[in-house]
Formats: C-alpha cells, structure tokens, sequence
C-alpha cells in the first residue's frame, strides 16, 4: 500500500511504502500507517506488539505518519500526520514523529468517539472504583497521574475519562504519558523503575518524554471501572497540601468545563454528568510537593455506597 498526495500547507508528500500496524488501545481498534521505521519501533515498545489481521472488527481509527515533502530531507526532513479525510496539524520535524502521532490520536478521539461523555482528566483505579483528576494544561494532571500509576494505582487514562453516559463506568485508554519539562525529572527522581522513552526536546509543548504504562494497565485494558472520587489537582511551588471539599453544585460545573463534549451531547450529557457528581466524593486540591499529594489521595474516604 503506497501513500501518495498532497499536504495543503507543505506541498507534495513522499510517495513511499506505508507499514501498517493494528493496536487495541482500550476500546478502540486503531491502525496506523507509517513508513518511519523509528516510530515503529516506538509504538510496539509503548503499546506491545501490534495484532494480526482483524477483518471481522470495526477499525475506530485509521491514521497515517509520513514522510514530509522530498525537498525538505536534506535540511529539514518533517513528518505528516494524517487521518482517512485531512491533515488537521501542520507537519511536525521527522525526529517528532511519535508525539505528532500521540497528538494526532488525541484529536481523532476527542472529535469522534461522543458514544462517550468525554472528561479531560487523568483517571486511575483501585479494587474496581476510579479516581478522576481533572484539570486545565499546567495544573501538574500528568504528573500525578504519572506518579499514581507508579505508586499501584492501574492507569485507565492520562488525558481522556471516558465515561460510559448509559452505564456510568469508565473505559480505560492505558496510553503513554506525556511528561513535559520539569516533570520528566521529578518522575525519574519519584521512581527510578520509571519507564521513560526517549525525549522529544522543542516541541510546541516544550520538552516531552513518555512515560510507558505499566504492565498491569495494558492487560486489563478492557475492565471498566466505576467512579468513586473526583479530585481538581493545581500544582504551586511551594504550596502545602490541602483538600478541601466541594459541594456537587460546584463540582459539576467545574467538571462540565473540563469536557471535551458536554454540550454536544445534551441532555444526555447533563444526566451523566449529574450521575457521575452524586455518585463521588469530590474535592479541589492544591500541592507543591508529589509525595504529599500521593499520600492524601491513597488516603481517601471510602467509595459512596
């Protein structure tokens, strides 16, 4: 299978042979087509071995990662994401073609999967009930994720909650993490059995390296759980640890902010998220130190009946 065509905002692509690969990632069956060899061998290490032909199932999503314009090898070869209709992001330098690929994914769940009500929060879970962490870009979600996950939490996700609005559990996404400038050392000094990939400097994001999921998180990637806890993190130097309860009223509409499609589902989004709020304890949480916060959050009350 070749790919060949024309990128709108970087003129004529590579004409070159496309290896496609199929990955379960939670409930979703994604393939990806690439002729980059180093990002191959970066999608089997972070998601396992690719699966084998699987023509009685519905691929959700199929992307591609390619070579950018010929011109463009000598001085500055790029790499170009696309899905079956567009490139939605300008191309991305070859050397990043594994964080294009990750934002590229980001972007096809967030625009299509509404069979669920979609949370931008980290998720974990402990004996079967989840703890949902949403909150804006630089509130430290990814490192506390991060830093759960590492601590015996199973990771469900690191950017998407995806609840269920018939049923009310969430899926899991086990996908890899991806820590940003600081972050990366305080994981690697918070766990040194942290399994980082390669890092990605001068991204549009700063400097990036994922975190791999663990072991167990990939495995168990088809048990749902149900919500029990829903902390807000914001991370500040120097700031003690507190939490501090919220009433549903206000939980709600801070959790309804921090959905990517609240308002498209409607009132189907409003039940679910109105089951989701009286189903869990819910809290704000400020922290300037990781060990503190991972602390508190192991203690928590136990789930509403």
């Amino acid at each position: 299978m070749t790919a060949r065509g024309t990128d709108a905002r970087s003129g004529p692509v590579r004409a070159r042979t496309a290896f496609w690969q199929a990955y379960r990632i939670g409930p979703f069956l994604i393939q990806v087509g690439s002729s980059i060899r180093d990002l191959r061998e970066q999608l089997a290490w972070f998601y396992g071995s690719p699966l084998g032909a699987r023509q009685a199932e519905i691929i959700q999503f199929n992307v591609r990662v390619l070579h950018g314009p010929l011109y463009r090898r000598p001085f500055a070869p790029q790499a170009v994401f696309k899905t079956d209709t567009e490139a939605p992001f300008a191309p991305f330098p070859l050397s990043h073609a594994f964080p294009l690929l990750e934002w590229g994914l980001n972007w096809c769940i967030a625009m299509r999967a509404h069979q669920f009500l979609m949370l931008h929060a980290g998720v974990v879970e402990r004996d079967g009930r989840a703890l949902i962490l949403p909150a804006v870009p630089g509130s430290g979600k990814s490192t506390l994720t991060a830093a759960l996950a590492l601590r015996g939490w199973r990771l469900l996700s690191d950017e998407f909650g995806l609840v269920d609005w018939q049923t009310g559990v969430i899926h899991p996404l086990p996908r890899p993490i991806p820590l940003k400038n600081r972050s990366i050392p305080v994981i690697r000094a918070f766990s040194p059995e942290a399994e980082l990939g390669p890092l990605f400097p001068k991204t549009r994001k700063g400097d990036v390296a994922h975190l791999r999921p663990p072991g167990d998180s990939r495995q168990r990637q088809h048990e749902t759980a149900r919500p029990a806890w829903i902390v807000f993190p914001r991370f500040r130097v120097g700031a003690k640890m507190r939490l501090a309860a919220l009433p549903d009223s206000l939980a709600f509409a801070r959790l309804s902010q921090n959905s990517f499609n609240y308002r498209l589902l409607g009132a189907s989004g409003f039940q679910a998220l109105e089951t989701l709020i009286r189903g869990c304890h819910c809290w704000s949480a400020d922290f300037g130190e990781l060990d503190a916060m991972v602390t508190a959050l192991d203690q928590l009350p136990p789930p509403k009946s």
